[in-house]
């Protein structure tokens, strides 16, 4: 039997709350993912997800009003799933420089890692469910640049870090990884994990090398 897990929700403001789900919602978000592998997007129907999770089509229709809400709520999922993963590195005792230079890679791979089991329909996805995702990447990108910024804050506070306009780096930092995300990725990029981790590296070694302070030692 499926047992409650916390769910977290992206509000538009970029905040992030949590709350018992309904284990039902997961399930089909969990039958989507696995359906995306199977079938692709396209094909995926509401009767198939239904199926895959265990329950009547009419309850499907209790939870979500399309299929196309099925999948943008896993996206949110994703990107709360990866929230928590980067407060976790943020809150962590590391020296600043560290902890950012592990959340840029956290923030790459773990989308990366998400996708692997259906690289191969997310031109599919991003066709279909382009302006709505592109309206909530938005939120996405303003709720890590938060959890960035406050390390940031940390490192200035410290004395190790120098960015004379926080909440600005802390945008730059987003910016600067982005070009790595799957949905920017070509078949190709997406086939190769090593690879995009190592231009990862690169990427963010450069970024937190900019922001050290004079003569203060790295930590990473």
């Amino acid at each position: 039997m499926l047992q409650p897990t916390p769910h977290s929700s992206l509000h538009s403001n970029g905040h992030v709350t949590s709350s018992p789900p309904p284990t039902t919602r997961d399930a089909i978000l969990d039958a989507a993912g696995t359906l995306l592998g199977r079938f692709g997007y396209h094909k995926t129907t509401m009767d198939d997800l239904a199926r895959e999770a265990g329950i009547a089509r009419r309850t499907l229709y209790l939870h979500f009003r399309s299929k196309d809400d099925i999948f943008l709520e896993r996206i949110d999922r994703v990107v709360a799933r990866l929230l928590e993963e980067l407060r976790a590195i943020a809150t962590s005792a590391l020296p600043a420089d560290e902890r950012l230079k592990r959340m840029l890679m956290t923030r790459v791979m773990f989308r990366f890692d998400t996708v692997r089991g259906y690289t191969q329909c997310l031109d599919e996805i991003f066709q279909s469910l382009r302006q709505p995702y592109l309206q909530r990447r938005e939120g996405y990108f303003t709720a890590e640049a938060a959890v960035f910024a406050r390390v940031l804050e940390d490192g200035v506070a410290n004395g190790d870090l120098v960015a004379s306009d926080i909440q600005e780096t802390a945008r730059a930092l987003i910016t600067a990884t982005s070009a790595l995300m799957p949905y920017a990725l070509s078949p190709k990029e997406l086939g190769s994990r090593r690879e995009v981790e190592r231009i990862t590296g690169r990427i963010a070694d450069l970024a937190v090398a900019g922001l050290r302070k004079p003569g203060t030692r790295s930590g990473i």
